[in-house]
């Protein structure tokens, strides 16, 4: 089975042989394009050749939502908003009379050049509906026998929230909140109205939340949420311009939050920080509130989440730490590239009617789905590109990079397959010492050249999280915020107690600074040997020389780039920025060593800032 997901953003492609995941990528990381929605070419060959298939041995191709039913939903709206919103109609009606109507035809010409051959001899084309997508991809690749599953993002065809049950090879949808009424939407408002831009800097209203207060939370429920004990809600449209305009807010919205949003990359004040503490504390009422319900409907012990509004790994951690579930399970390409797997899921257990195996293990291969390159190929692409490498083995390389890295050296780390999903995971990641104050600095500002208030992520050892963290569970996709041990926290005098907003960062708050938000909370990944041996073995290195078990990880890349790919992409990232070594598989470089090359800030053209 083939799932893409395609046209929107984030295009990506799955492939399951027999029911298990044998790779999946998006496309941007091809491409180079960030959140590209792209018909995922590039994604499907890469697929094709994990596989040793051709495109004629796939039994079914299966889209990850249903066109037609989208547009009726366009089309309604506007007919319900008219004669408002005419600009936005006369600007997405040309989009869809051109291509998206005519979906179909467009995949299949598409796919043709694929598998060089004509439509008849394609496999079938299946739909699947988005949040079935979404459903799909958290519960049949989850470790449960049974679950209840949760899926909120901004909105599919129709459905902006849904609640199923899963049980074995079933999966029934239970009910569902429509459009316009979405949490992920109101999510994304803020995002726009801080500045931020919708559909890729959700995340950092994540980061801002902890350096406000929560002061706009009850103006929040009194005029733009109705928000019910079931965690069911309305939003009061007259405060948003989505449906009838080009923006997010309107007028309206701004008069109620005292001035216009915020222009992109201009100063970020205490406003955006209290916002965006007041739509971060709301947005986690409203989940919990819904999994309270969803618990109380089914009687399930456990949770799976999907879909965009499951990336906001603060909400999960409430639910995992204040929820009724026993157990959470969270997708972790949650957004729509991941609708690519629950397409192809659909179509296997759902269309085929095939059996699922379950083994108390999720079958998402921690996330690494994407492509590996060989020793032979990776010198190949060093040496076109001039770099200066030893190369050592195992034995030798983890206690060398491990010392390496308590020098306080930000080291770029790319091996084994690349990661499916928003998350660097070990296989495509930048990492350094969370014991240094300076490395997230340092990080933000000299390696990532982004804001300096997005926190970084602790990578541990999977056997070591609760030395660490107030966390009993794994947390494998960097999908769980939990807080730093008390016991490792730095207590604040008086002073520092009094400090609001952005001056809370200069503070050290732990043993662990580098990993530690300015609310001692932390995103915590959790590393395994069975999914992640040579990741696990550079953390008990580390552990080894120094006594800690944690690593600082974020995704190899710089703002506006999508998370590298090949070892050209690596090294070619490597040098743009002031990264101090490079590893690529068993290949090490020093910085020092590399040819004078002057400073390349092509970057900052190349790709659109998120």
């Amino acid at each position: 089975m083939l799932g893409i997901s395609a046209y929107y953003h984030d295009s990506a492609a799955a492939l399951m042989r027999d029911g298990d995941l044998v790779a999946a990528a998006q496309e941007e990381r091809f491409t180079r394009k960030k959140h590209d929605p792209r018909f995922p070419g590039h994604a499907i060959r890469y697929c094709l050749e994990e596989a040793g298939i051709g495109l004629r041995d796939v039994d079914h191709i299966v889209f990850y939502d249903k066109p037609l039913v989208k547009f009726e939903r366009l089309l309604e709206t506007y007919l319900s908003y008219a004669p408002n919103g005419f600009r936005s109609f006369v600007a997405a009606m040309p989009v869809w009379l051109k291509e998206k109507l005519y979906l179909k035809s467009t995949l299949k010409t598409e796919f043709g050049e694929i598998g060089q051959c004509k439509a008849k001899d394609l496999p079938p084309l299946l739909f699947a509906g988005h949040h079935q997508s979404h459903a799909a991809s958290a519960f049949y690749f989850s470790p449960f026998e049974s679950a209840a599953v949760l899926c909120l993002d901004g909105v599919g065809e129709w459905a902006t929230t849904s609640a199923w049950r899963g049980q074995g090879s079933r999966l029934e949808p239970m009910w569902e909140i429509d459009f316009p009424h979405s949490l992920g939407l109101l999510y994304s408002a803020f995002t726009y109205f801080t500045g931020f831009k919708v559909n890729s800097g959700e995340y950092k209203l994540m980061g801002l939340a902890p350096y406000g207060r929560p002061v706009y939370r009850d103006l929040i429920l009194e005029k733009l949420l109705d928000l019910k004990d079931d965690g069911t809600f309305r939003l009061d449209m007259q405060y948003f311009n989505y449906c009838t305009g080009l923006t997010m807010t309107n007028e309206r919205f701004d008069a109620l939050f005292g001035g216009p949003p915020r222009r992109s990359e201009s100063q970020v004040t205490q406003r955006e920080m209290d916002l965006a503490a007041s739509i971060q504390q709301v947005t986690e009422e409203v989940v919990l509130r819904l999994s309270r319900t969803l618990h109380r409907e089914t009687g399930e012990d456990n949770l799976c989440l999907a879909g965009g509004v499951a990336l906001n790994c603060v909400a999960n951690g409430r639910i995992l730490r204040e929820g009724p579930f026993k157990r959470l399970w969270i997708q972790p390409a949650a957004g729509d590239a991941g609708g690519a797997i629950g397409a192809a899921a659909v179509a296997w257990y759902e269309y085929r009617g095939a059996e699922r195996r379950v083994n108390g293990h999720d079958t998402m291969r921690g996330s690494y789905l994407g492509p590996r390159y060989s020793r032979d190929e990776v010198r190949r692409q060093l040496d076109a590109a001039g770099a200066k490498y030893v190369e050592l083995d195992d034995a030798e390389l983890m206690p060398r990079l491990a010392g390496i890295l308590a020098a306080e050296n930000v080291v770029g780390w790319v091996q084994g397959r690349m990661e499916f999903g928003p998350r660097a995971l070990g296989g495509r990641s930048i990492i350094g010492d969370p014991r240094s104050a300076k490395m997230q600095t340092v990080m933000n500002l000299k390696i990532k050249y982004r804001e300096s208030f997005r926190p970084f992520a602790p990578s541990v050892l999977a056997g070591k999280v609760s030395k660490y963290f107030e966390l009993d569970a794994e947390s494998p996709y960097m999908l769980i915020v939990a807080p730093v041990r008390e016991d490792l926290r730095i207590p604040l005098s008086d002073e520092q107690q009094k400090l609001f907003g952005i001056e809370k960062l200069k503070l050290k708050r732990s043993e662990l600074p580098a990993i530690t938000h300015v609310d001692y909370s932390a995103r915590v990944q959790t590393v395994h040997p069975e999914t992640n041996p040579r990741y696990h073995a550079l953390l008990a290195a580390f552990e080894q020389q120094t006594g800690c078990g944690v690593l600082v990880n974020t995704s190899f890349n710089v703002r506006g780039e999508p998370i590298v790919c090949t070892p050209s992409d690596a090294y070619r990232c490597f040098m743009r920025t002031e990264m101090d070594y490079l590893v690529v598989e068993n290949f090490l470089m020093d910085k020092k060593d590399q040819p004078v090359v002057e400073r390349d800030e092509s970057w900052k053209t190349e790709f659109e800032l998120d």
